[in-house]
């Protein structure tokens, strides 16, 4: 595929993410450096989605989570597991969806701006590879419909670009 994305700004959420998923799968591919593919997935999202103020990669070293591709403002470089919404999910292994991100405790502010999170684990045979971090500016940006989708684009780059 062409590095050009369609985009329908007038869909629901649902319908963007359908479209968005076809095009990953080919615009993502297993023969390209983890780094490229992750980065165009975070450019992808960003591209797709105006309530997405940050989104990327912390990847799992076997410690710590470690700060990769993103697309957003500067980003904290390291987080360790169990610590913030990133560590939370890298931990229980689970999807977290946070409406108010003063509201949690131990949230790792990165960016003041940020109002709402959602976080979700990629994981390969029950092994963590790292987590897809996604913000937003406003309150209540995320819900069941996002982490329905992006729980499938994360299985998508566990079992079909991730290289481990």
């Amino acid at each position: 595929m062409a590095e050009t994305l369609e985009i329908h700004a007038n869909k629901s959420v649902e319908e963007k993410y359908k479209l968005l998923s076809t095009q990953l799968k080919h615009l993502l591919v297993k023969e390209d450096k983890l780094l490229s593919n992750l980065s165009n997935f975070t450019a992808a999202l960003k591209q797709t989605f105006e309530k997405i103020s940050w989104v990327g990669f912390y990847l799992y070293d076997g410690n710590k989570l470690f700060l990769g591709p993103f697309q957003g403002k500067i980003a904290c470089t390291q987080i360790e597991i169990g610590k913030g919404v990133c560590g939370k999910a890298a931990a229980e292994k689970q999807t977290v969806i946070v409406p108010n991100v003063e509201e949690f405790p131990g949230h790792i502010f990165c960016d003041p701006d940020s109002k709402s999170e959602i976080v979700i684990p990629i994981i390969k045979a029950g092994k963590l590879l790292g987590v897809l971090d996604l913000d937003s500016n406003d309150y209540n940006s995320f819900n069941d419909v996002d982490k329905q989708y992006l729980e499938i684009l994360c299985d998508f780059l566990a079992e079909e670009i991730f290289n481990n």
